[in-house]
């Protein structure tokens, strides 16, 4: 029998589920997403005087040709390539894991109605260089056109579901039609791109091709969260003034029509979500009067008129895991469920309609390292993952 003490009526570190862990998280090149492989010089994992770990041929493609150093992708600290070393630890657990691996992986059981990583991976992009410290992620309409925002040097970037980027813009800095330090991202039906810029204290709103229409910023403090409500005003949290805008934009004349505080007792808002269905609005709050150690979140969900329906808090989500539950990203499914991302843990759990209080079910329990973002899509969800900067979909096909 499992007793592993983990997610609720699966074994999600029992270990079988630990070894393939090790191999996605521990034994891959994070830059080029490739297996370390000792047999093949190019592949072999080298230590750099920082303490991270890449491949020996992106530590050659990474360098400069003449000065043999190389900026650290990950903590982008200079390191000499005469530096380097092999990691032998890596090449001790390789060996360990591959002499563990069983030929076959035991089903996973089921809980209430769910497998446990009910959904499956279908496909990733990105990846160091293509993206920089993502930070939102939000989809243009039905055609399978994702915009993501982060730290490189045009801070919007475009995909399609392949992976290809389409076109990029919103160059760094504070000037008209730049964006400083980019938070979140939402697109109107309209098809518009609404970033906030928590950096220039302000909420920006391009074109899907980039053209810059208006910069709102007057009466923020700190912007952080972004989505359009059932109305098509936009949802707006400040994490400084603890509210939650309301604003209407009139796009053709690019002026702000309408500003008012939907919600004003809120602690430290981020993340915010409107339901498609139901107008309901999900905010997630970080207060910071807390003393405790262990993160502390907690998410408050309001009609469409902003009357609180239910709130809950990671205190209490815990009491029903056996694992100390984070949420960082929220989204309404089209059952009207809410779904959270899990960053401590790597996981997405499915909490229910709430309505009768969180009912925990996961959703995703492989494969991520700190998601950081999520959309729903054609059935697929969509995982913007900070850990490793990719874009991963998961499905619930068995291809």
């Amino acid at each position: 029998m499992d007793n592993s003490p983990d997610l609720p009526g699966c074994s999600y570190l029992n270990p079988e589920r630990t070894l393939g862990e090790i191999q996605i998280n521990l034994l891959e090149c994070k830059v080029c997403f490739e297996p370390f492989n000792f047999q093949q010089r190019g592949r072999r994992p080298q230590n750099l005087s920082c303490g991270h770990v890449l491949c020996l041929e992106c530590i050659t493609a990474l360098s400069h040709p003449l000065l043999g150093k190389l900026e650290c992708p990950f903590c982008r600290q200079l390191c000499s390539v005469d530096s380097t070393s092999p990691c032998q630890a890596l090449n001790d657990l390789q060996e360990l894991v591959l002499s563990r691996r069983p030929s076959s992986p035991d089903r996973p059981r089921r809980t209430s109605g769910l497998t446990c990583a009910a959904l499956q991976l279908q496909t990733s992009f990105g990846g160091w260089g293509t993206l920089v410290n993502p930070t939102g992620i939000a989809a243009l309409g039905t055609s399978g056109t994702l915009v993501i925002v982060h730290d490189g040097e045009k801070r919007v970037v475009v995909f399609n579901l392949l992976g290809r980027k389409l076109h990029s813009f919103g160059k760094k800095g504070k000037a008209v039609g730049e964006i400083c330090y980019p938070m979140d991202v939402a697109v109107t039906p309209a098809g518009y791109v609404v970033v906030t810029d928590p950096g220039d204290r302000a909420v920006k709103v391009f074109t899907s091709r980039g053209n810059h229409l208006i910069t709102i910023k007057d009466f923020l403090q700190l912007p952080w969260g972004v989505d359009t409500h059932i109305s098509g005003h936009l949802l707006v949290s400040d994490a400084q003034a603890g509210v939650l805008f309301r604003i209407k934009v009139d796009y053709t004349q690019r002026v702000v029509v309408e500003s008012q505080k939907a919600i004003s007792d809120l602690q430290c808002p981020r993340a915010v979500a409107c339901c498609r269905v139901t107008g309901n609005t999900a905010v997630m709050e970080h207060p910071t009067d807390i003393t405790e150690r262990r993160p502390y979140r907690r998410l408050r969900v309001f009609t469409k008129d902003f009357h609180l329906l239910y709130q809950t808090d990671s205190f209490s989500l815990t009491l029903q895991s056996t694992v100390q539950l984070n949420m960082s990203a929220v989204i309404f499914d089209e059952d009207r469920d809410v779904i959270v991302a899990d960053p401590d843990q790597g996981l997405i759990w499915s909490l229910g309609k709430l309505k009768n209080g969180p009912v925990l079910a996961p959703l995703v329990g492989n494969h991520l390292i700190r998601p950081v973002g999520l959309v729903l899509l054609n059935d697929m969800l969509i995982t913007l993952d900070g850990g490793d900067h990719t874009v991963k979909i998961f499905s619930n096909k068995l291809d």
